[in-house]
C-alpha cells in the first residue's frame, strides 16, 4: 500500500508549517478544498492560529521506511490521542498498522521530540476518548459511520527516563 505522490507533498507541506509554526497549521488550504483532497472539516476557533497538530513518526510495517503523519490529537494525562479515521476508509491508515507493529516512536507536539509507546485504547477507555473527540470534531462520527468499521484510538505514552528535545 503506498501512498501517492500528492498526498506525500501535502504531508511534507503540513509538516514543514508545522515546525515552522510551534505545532500549528493552517490545515488545508482553500486549493485543498476545491481539489476535494482527504482534508478534514475545520473547526470554530481554530482559524487564526491554525489547528494544533502532532507529528508521528512510525516506521513501516513492511517497508522499514520512516514517515511522518501529521494527526489531530487529544491530551491525554502527558501523553495523547489519535484517531484512525482515514477520512472514513473502510481501511485502517498505514499509520496505524506501523504503530502497532513498532510502537516505540516518537512524536513532535509543539516545540519538543518526545519519545512514546503507541497502544491501542479498548473498552471504557476507548469510548471516553472517542465521545471526547466527536464532540469536539462532529466529522468524526460521520467518518466512522461511512467506514463501516470502529475507528481505532491510539495512546501515545510519554517515554519516560529519556529527555525530550526542543526543535
Amino acid at each position: 500500500m503506498s501512498e501517492a505522490p500528492a498526498t506525500e507533498s501535502w504531508n511534507d507541506r503540513i509538516v514543514a508549517e508545522f515546525r515552522a509554526n510551534a505545532g500549528y497549521v493552517s490545515w488545508s488550504s482553500e486549493e485543498d478544498f476545491a481539489a476535494g483532497r482527504p482534508v478534514p472539516p475545520r473547526i470554530p476557533g481554530f482559524d487564526e492560529q491554525g489547528m494544533p497538530l502532532i507529528l508521528v513518526h512510525h516506521i513501516g510495517a513492511k517497508t522499514g521506511r520512516e514517515r511522518i503523519s501529521p494527526l489531530f490529537y487529544q491530551p491525554v494525562g502527558d501523553g495523547w490521542a489519535i484517531f484512525g479515521t482515514y477520512g472514513g476508509s473502510p481501511r485502517h491508515p498505514v499509520w496505524y498498522h506501523n504503530l502497532m507493529a513498532n510502537p516505540q516512536t516518537t512524536v513532535e507536539v509543539g516545540t519538543e521530540t518526545v519519545p512514546v509507546m503507541a497502544r491501542l485504547a479498548q473498552g471504557e477507555e476507548r469510548e471516553r476518548l472517542w465521545a471526547k473527540e466527536v464532540a469536539l470534531v462532529p466529522k468524526f462520527a460521520e467518518f466512522e459511520a461511512v467506514s463501516g468499521r470502529q475507528i481505532p484510538v491510539v495512546v501515545l505514552e510519554r517515554v519516560h527516563g529519556h529527555a525530550s528535545s526542543e526543535k
